[in-house]
């Protein structure tokens, strides 16, 4: 599912351990809260870290943060069938 420009930006809440912002647990898309359930997958780039997420709409994000600007996008969603 393509998602539209205007509405990818996200507002996520994080665990913060060892270090800042090390997971995201929740996150605001579209004026709806959404917890993670789990992280599926997760790679870093030298300024943006990815997330591959279950949520307990039980569809599969996949949301950018951009760290040097500290925002939230999201870049696909999916259905849960696709795993």
């Amino acid at each position: 599912m393509k998602v539209d420009s205007r509405l990818k930006f996200l507002t996520v809440t994080c665990y913060s351990g060892y270090k800042s912002d090390e997971r995201p647990v929740k996150f605001t898309l579209r004026n709806r809260t959404l917890l993670v359930e789990q992280i599926l997958d997760r790679w870093y780039g030298p300024h943006n870290s990815y997330y591959k997420i279950l949520a307990d709409d039980k569809k599969v994000y996949l949301i950018k943060q951009d760290r040097e600007d500290d925002l939230w996008t999201v870049e696909k969603i999916m259905s849960s069938k696709s795993l």
